[in-house]
């Protein structure tokens, strides 16, 4: 390339040194979109071929796509005439402030895995009825599953009283942490015995008399 620029015109020199990194910024641009392209027809296709769910397949895509825009991101930089060793230096920087934000945020961080682990593993589904236990014989928390998203799962509260709408947020982490009680598609009836009526509780009772059994035994 230099013996190259030293036979052309200083005027063609200098519109090299602009239009070389020019096209070179273009061609990692483009190769940067066709990759991410390429990652998400990877994904897509493995979701199909192994049946997972939406829900995990949208962030795969998004911290693929992530990646390459990083990588382009600081290839753009290093063609612009940064040194490399000032781009390592800004990304170890960078990686350490997110790896104290990320123990930092872990509460909120553990919500969105366990939201994922609900979608894929399936403890539940929408419209069960649960009920979460701190161990098996101690009651808690119990209700309809009307909502779930990244961060809590809704429950319908079963002892809001009739009318009054009453819902229980509860944490995704807290899901895998707990006894998990569920019945699925609604809450189980419980069977009682029809009480009798009063000519039925008065046969009963002239059936038990010493003289109704004497009757009963002639007449048989």
């Amino acid at each position: 390339m230099r013996r190259l620029q030293m036979h052309l015109p200083e005027w063609m020199q200098e519109w090299l040194e602009v239009l070389v990194p020019g096209i070179q910024i273009f061609l990692i641009i483009v190769a940067a979109w066709l990759l991410n392209r390429l990652c998400k027809r990877i994904v897509s296709r493995v979701g199909q071929h192994y049946a997972l769910p939406h829900e995990l397949l949208l962030p795969m895509r998004g911290v693929l796509r992530w990646i390459i825009i990083a990588a382009a991101v600081l290839l753009v930089l290093e063609r612009l005439g940064m040194s490399a060793t000032v781009l390592w230096t800004a990304f170890t920087g960078f990686a350490t402030v997110g790896a104290v934000a990320f123990f930092a945020a872990w509460s909120v961080l553990s919500n969105l895995f366990c939201a994922v682990l609900i979608v894929t593993v399936g403890p539940f589904r929408l419209g069960d009825h649960i009920e979460l236990l701190d161990s098996a014989d101690k009651p808690g928390a119990k209700g309809k599953v009307i909502d779930l998203n990244m961060l809590y799962t809704t429950l319908q509260d079963d002892s809001a009283p009739e009318g009054v709408p009453n819902v229980v947020q509860i944490p995704n982490s807290l899901i895998f942490q707990r006894v998990l009680r569920r019945w699925k598609g609604g809450m189980p009836m419980a069977t009682e015995a029809a009480p009798a009526s009063s000519g039925e509780e008065a046969s009963a009772i002239a059936l038990a008399t010493p003289a109704a059994r004497s009757a009963n035994q002639a007449g048989a």
